[in-house]
């Protein structure tokens, strides 16, 4: 095939495939979440070495406001992790993107309980919430689904 036709059949499959990408990203934000979410906002940790409790600092969690909220630690058999590095993101697994601001943690209470500011959810839908623990028994980390 000549070099002019095999470009311009290149240059016409360019934008198809474009489009085809484009229309199954828009396809899979319209989807709904998955009907089996675990929805448990406390859980074990990936690794089985800690157990996470996140507490939403607004009930309901509200859309576009920023609030903050606490995270309890725990060891597996439940004694609280104090002095532990805690790490918190998420996004939207169907839109690709995080969560619009930058949560961190901002203070240690008594008890394993972690304080952390800057959380916000900017519409509704499917998010999830990404813990990261690094205490007395190692890294670890947790992942939660929240409907919003």
């Amino acid at each position: 095939m000549p070099k002019s036709k095999s470009r311009r059949r290149l240059l016409w499959l360019l934008p198809v495939a474009l489009i085809a990408i484009a229309g199954g990203g828009v396809a899979a934000m319209m989807m709904p979440p998955p009907t089996d979410l675990d929805l448990a906002l406390s859980k074990p940790t990936d690794k089985g070495l800690y157990i996470g409790t996140l507490e939403p600092g607004l009930s309901p969690i509200v859309v576009g406001k920023i609030h903050s909220w606490t995270i309890a630690v725990t060891t597996a058999k439940g004694r609280p992790v104090e002095h532990a590095t805690v790490s918190i993101d998420g996004g939207m697994p169907q839109h690709g993107h995080g969560l619009p601001t930058v949560p961190h943690v901002t203070g240690e209470q008594k008890g394993g309980r972690y304080t952390v500011e800057g959380m916000k959810f900017n519409m509704p839908g499917w998010w999830v919430i990404k813990l990261g623990v690094d205490g007395p028994d190692g890294p670890d980390t947790a992942t939660f689904n929240l409907i919003l």
